[in-house]
């Protein structure tokens, strides 16, 4: 199972990015999970919900399954935040984990970069960024440059990076 991760700062339009790849790598024959990191408290459930009651009452996990889709609910209680690499093994297997966020991991990336968020570009400290996807484009960059809104080429430069082409 290959992990790629979409890194940059906020507000520079991972999320969307991601949201986007997934169709488009799909279309290509592939099977693709994400992994999302997040800064806030995760919550998939409401204070009352019966999920949010086990948890609460000290349950290491609470799985809550249905008809449509199932969830596991892990409680680190004081633990470590887990690594990509041990979030990803708890997954299916799939062709392609794309991870967003988790941008100091030590997994490949593609960076999302926005000159306009005013933040500066990971790669230059981070030798895992395989290419920066950026608006506007950006000459001269010593790694591939994607146009951020080309979702097409960039779905095409993974399914080649990692040979991941179908039939």
């Amino acid at each position: 199972m290959i992990t790629l991760g979409i890194a940059g700062y906020s507000g520079s339009g991972k999320t969307t990015l991601v949201i986007n790849l997934i169709p488009a790598l799909k279309a290509r024959g592939l099977r693709v999970s994400t992994i999302k990191h997040t800064h806030h408290n995760v919550a998939l459930d409401r204070r009352g919900d019966a999920t949010r009651r086990l948890s609460d009452a000290g349950a290491a996990e609470v799985l809550v399954a249905g008809a449509q889709r199932w969830a596991l609910l892990q409680e680190l209680r004081g633990t470590p935040e887990p690594d990509v690499k041990a979030l990803a093994q708890r997954m299916s297997d799939v062709d392609l984990v794309l991870v967003e966020g988790f941008k100091r991991q030590g997994h490949e990336k593609i960076e999302v970069h926005r000159p306009a968020v005013g933040k500066p570009l990971l790669y230059p400290e981070d030798k895992r960024v395989i290419a920066v996807a950026s608006d506007p484009a950006m000459p001269g960059l010593p790694l591939p440059n994607l146009a951020l809104d080309d979702v097409a080429s960039i779905a095409d430069f993974i399914v080649r990076r990692y040979g991941l082409q179908k039939g």
